[in-house]
């Protein structure tokens, strides 16, 4: 069985996550990621270790940091300082379908790795970005994390309650939803190459994913002028709401669709006669009384356990589940089932279960995979197998620190 990917070569130049995570989401697809990385140093991903009092530490020496952001690439060293790093560089554009970077534009102006230099060496080149805040702007070369794309975009404001100030989530959820949408985009090039025969540039930006994201509450800003206020327990439909159980953990319904499932919510939770009662006989009035009525179901709630509840609304078809800590989420039996959580056999961790890939394919097969290359691993594999260089030509690079 083919993998969706196989035959396409990537050759990346980047950092942390937002823009490797993209690639590897590529090599989980089948294709050839090789990375081109700093020698001694490398990503500095491979340098972090800790993040509060969270250990990212993994045995060999390694970070879960670069393995989730690196896993099932190549890696090679190459000085693209020096104009024969460069030449080597070059050299494997040429052999390439995509290069990949989300160094800043100062910098790959600097290195001469922009997109009018490596379209001249492969006019059938995609050339793949990703920026913190587009390419265009004021603010087009400016640095730009996670924590930048939810701050700008207003994400922070869209979580928490009304009082609370703007929260940020945690971990590298912009960061993520970069990388997926880059790594769609780039899918999207290879099709209209294959289809129109056109190369080109592409970018994605932090801020860009952030904001469409949020395609909903820009859209009622820029539409009819107002925001879409925060989630507040105490004044939102009670039907569309998150309780806390007997044994302390929470769940949340979302209920629409007509008069039955009012009634049948207050069968369930005890209360039958609030089903005709002429103040909550419809949802306006519902909604306008629904400081009135979540004590009346924080009550009922709290009197029987989550997995209690749970049974009862899934006998009843009820739209409703659990409201997951992340360590309950992995183990969620309907996740496991799904590969979105997979086994893993790794040479230093022994067998793991690692996230697994959240597409299904009938006919092709994914790449599962939490293994990233040690730094510059597969430096004379790559240049001698696709850059087409010998032992001699390799020796020198090194005694020269090219490589």
């Amino acid at each position: 069985m083919h993998k969706p990917l196989e035959g396409i070569r990537v050759l990346e130049w980047g950092i942390f996550h937002a823009g490797p995570g993209a690639t590897a989401i590529l090599a989980d697809m089948g294709a050839e990621v090789i990375k081109i990385e700093q020698a001694g140093m490398g990503d500095p991903c491979r340098q972090v270790h800790r993040y509060k009092d969270i250990d990212f530490s993994l045995p060999g020496g390694r970070t879960l940091f670069c393995e989730v952001s690196n896993r099932g690439k190549k890696s090679i060293t190459l000085e693209l300082e020096e104009d024969e790093g460069r030449q080597i560089a070059y050299n494997l554009v040429q052999k390439s379908d995509i290069f990949f970077t989300n160094l800043r534009r100062s910098t790959i102006s600097k290195f001469k790795m922009d997109y009018q230099t490596l379209s001249k060496i492969n006019p059938k080149l995609i050339y793949a970005s990703v920026t913190g805040f587009g390419t265009r702007g004021p603010d087009a070369d400016r640095g730009s994390f996670d924590y930048q794309g939810q701050g700008r975009s207003g994400m922070m404001y869209c979580l928490g309650e009304p009082d609370m100030p703007p929260l940020v989530g945690q971990f590298g959820m912009v960061d993520q939803a970069t990388a997926i949408m880059s790594s769609y985009q780039m899918v999207v090039a290879l099709f209209m190459r294959d289809r129109f025969g056109t190369a080109q540039e592409i970018d994605v930006s932090l801020l860009g994913t952030a904001s469409y994201l949020l395609y909903f509450n820009h859209a009622s800003s820029l539409l009819v002028n107002r925001e879409i206020p925060r989630h507040e327990r105490s004044s939102a439909d009670p039907l569309r709401n998150y309780y806390q159980c007997s044994d302390g953990k929470w769940l949340i319904q979302n209920h629409t669709g007509g008069e039955e499932n009012w009634r049948t919510v207050c069968r369930l939770l005890g209360h039958p006669e609030l089903e005709n009662d002429p103040r909550y006989d419809r949802w306006d009035k519902r909604l306008d009384r629904s400081k009135e009525l979540l004590p009346i179901f924080n009550q009922a709630f709290a009197t029987k356990s989550r997995d209690e509840w749970l049974r009862l609304f899934g006998e009843h078809n009820m739209v409703v589940c659990a409201v997951n800590t992340v360590a309950e989420a992995v183990n969620d039996p309907q996740m496991i089932e799904n590969g979105y959580v997979v086994d893993f056999d790794h040479p230093n961790m022994g067998h793991i279960r690692i996230p697994g890939f959240p597409m299904n394919f009938s006919q092709a097969e994914i790449n599962y995979n939490l293994l990233a290359p040690e730094l510059g691993a597969d430096t004379e594999t790559v240049l001698k197998e696709i850059g087409g260089y010998s032992n001699k030509d390799i020796a020198r690079f090194r005694e020269n620190n090219i490589i």
